[in-house]
């Protein structure tokens, strides 16, 4: 009995035993994936979307469905025909149901490569990841859009923790193209590419990143390019009150209000500015060394240290929940879009153990709560912006 319980805890604290636990932990998802199938909603909507695509119609502002038009980029469209083609016109739900619970074991996989690539994680706390009620239903009861961008910009991040850039902007082109909230990750990217390689490189990556949307979006940008960007890449779209999970504190006058909306970019690009000023290039002796290095060599790396896999891992994490923090609404599929980076974040923290486990179930809590109350949207921006500062002071 002695022998067992000492070999769990070794598969539980000892790092040469976090592939084991990381591989035990995606297959017991995935039984339990196959367990929740059940069924659907926004489904029958993204299918015929593509059905008017597949029809001839190009100009976006003419494919709509049951629950509203397109609102995505081109590679949404692209991802749903194969899936309505090999789905029977959409028809077999629980086939497709199946294979989001294959993307899902897909996603927990590279969550825990992530985790295992950036080092100073505990082992156990891979045992949180299959935890979240609202994740689960997301993929394999809702089939939303946004786990496909999600896996894709994951694939990404694991290629630049490997250094891997030209994967990793591939990749990352690929989320970007599903779901344009990808774009939260840009500033950290951009800082990462510029410290790892120069300025010259990241422009250049810049420009693939355009390039690939501008391949992939050119049959409807041939067709009609305001109607394309206008819908796909919309940053005024206004979104409804009765179905945000932040901001339920304050009233529907003001969550609607233009005020509102630029209080929050302000607010956005400030906390971007300061992390950018104090936080992501600290150990590099300051902001001001990392700018001066990057515009006197432009063609050589900006950084004086290593761009660490933890640090990509990090500065990625944290860009993305900046932006989540000061989005204008959260819909409950925008979980997908950070839940399983959250005990990642909050262990890179230095807040007791017990404090860091309770903030990752007030996320969880916040984002179970339907509809949302003003406890929950409360304790879901004192969650995240405890998180926030605890990163920002490591």
């Amino acid at each position: 009995m002695s022998s067992i319980f000492r070999s769990i805890h070794l598969l539980l604290t000892d790092a040469k035993y976090f592939w084991i636990l990381a591989f035990l932990v995606v297959l017991g998802d995935a039984f339990l994936s196959e367990i929740i199938i059940h069924t659907e909603i926004d489904w029958e909507t993204y299918m015929l979307q593509v059905e008017l695509y597949l029809k001839g119609e190009r100009d976006y502002s003419k494919i709509s469905g049951p629950t509203g038009p397109l609102v995505y980029p081109a590679g949404h469209v692209y991802v749903f025909r194969f899936l309505y083609d090999i789905t029977d016109s959409g028809k077999h739900i629980r086939f497709a149901q199946h294979l989001y619970a294959l993307l899902y074991t897909v996603s927990v996989a590279l969550t825990c490569a992530i985790y295992g690539k950036a080092g100073n994680i505990p082992n156990w706390v891979l045992l949180m990841l299959p935890l979240s009620k609202r994740l689960h239903s997301l993929y394999m009861l809702r089939l939303f859009n946004d786990c496909w961008s999600v896996v894709a910009v994951q694939g990404a991040i694991l290629a630049f923790q490997n250094e891997m850039d030209d994967i990793g902007t591939l990749l990352f082109s690929a989320a970007l193209s599903v779901k344009m909230s990808i774009l939260l990750y840009l500033p950290g990217l951009i800082v990462i590419l510029v410290k790892r390689n120069g300025l010259v490189y990241t422009l250049r990556k810049m420009f693939n990143i355009i390039g690939i949307q501008t391949m992939l979006a050119f049959p409807f940008i041939q067709k009609d390019l305001r109607a394309y960007v206008n819908s796909s890449f919309d940053f005024s779209r206004v979104f409804l009150y009765k179905w945000t999970v932040n901001w339920r504190m304050v009233s529907e006058e003001t969550f609607l209000s233009q005020e509102w909306k630029r209080g929050l970019l302000i607010g956005h690009l400030s906390v971007l500015l300061i992390f950018g000023l104090t936080c992501w290039c600290r150990k590099d002796g300051g902001v001001w060394v990392v700018l001066t290095r990057a515009f006197r060599r432009p063609s050589l790396p900006a950084g004086t240290l290593p761009v660490t896999p933890e640090y990509v891992a990090t500065i990625m994490f944290t860009s993305n929940l900046i932006g989540l923090i000061f989005a204008r609404s959260l819909h409950y599929q925008f979980y997908a879009w950070y839940a399983q980076q959250i005990p990642f974040l909050v262990w890179k923290t230095k807040y007791p153990v017990l404090l860091r486990l309770m903030l990752i179930g007030a996320v969880e809590y916040a984002w179970n709560v339907y509809p949302s109350t003003t406890i929950s949207s409360s304790v879901l921006l004192g969650a995240h912006l405890l998180v926030l500062a605890g990163v920002w002071s490591i």
